[in-house]
């Protein structure tokens, strides 16, 4: 910025651009604040339905070990699986400052599977336990996502603020103070004319 013409307009130019680079940096940090508060909610929210989800798929791989030792790897592999297609995944989405979230949910009823050659409580145990999983990791997945762009944005509101903070604002006030220093040194030199001439 040594190339501006030390003027007062100039001065003021930069006067303005600094108040707007504070104000921005002001924004930024207010930004990241609300990203850090919605990510720990989502936080929470991952973690409890997580939580649930690895109880569920602890028990279903238990009844898929039953299940196996029941009919062999085979004989799990052929056994019917739940018909999807009256279920869908509803998806709601939101925005939180241009972070675009999502809310995840699976609707509708399975079908009936239809009725396996060989069945067995083990198996049928299994099936039901895995769909239930099904139904609960859109859900999960949503979650997961979120956090996941709620990261990627707080980590750019953060290098923005980062720059105007530690790069951008102390340009301009390093140029600011070099124009009033030189500005303050012409007028100096103009007062000397004057008094010579």
């Amino acid at each position: 910025m040594n190339d501006i013409t030390p003027t007062r307009s100039a001065v003021l130019e930069l006067n303005e651009e600094r108040q707007a680079m504070r104000e921005g940096h002001q924004f930024l940090d207010e930004k990241r604040l609300i990203l850090a508060a919605e990510m720990l909610q989502e936080l929470r929210r991952y973690e409890d339905a997580r939580r649930v989800f690895q109880e569920r798929f602890a028990a279903a791989t238990q009844a898929l070990k039953a299940a196996v030792a029941r009919h062999g790897l085979d004989g799990v592999q052929v056994y019917p699986a739940v018909p999807m297609e009256n279920a869908e995944v509803r998806i709601n989405r939101r925005m939180l400052l241009g972070v675009r979230l999502l809310d995840a949910a699976f609707h509708g009823e399975l079908g009936r599977a239809p009725e396996a050659e060989h069945p067995s409580p083990e198996a049928g145990r299994c099936r039901d336990l895995f769909a239930a999983l099904m139904r609960q990791s859109a859900g999960l997945a949503a979650l997961a996502g979120n956090l996941e762009r709620l990261r990627l944005e707080y980590r750019r509101t953060e290098r923005r603020a980062r720059a105007l903070e530690d790069v951008l604002m102390p340009e301009v006030e390093q140029a600011i103070n070099e124009l009033e220093a030189r500005l303050e040194e012409m007028e100096q030199e103009e007062a000397i004319r004057v008094r010579q001439a």
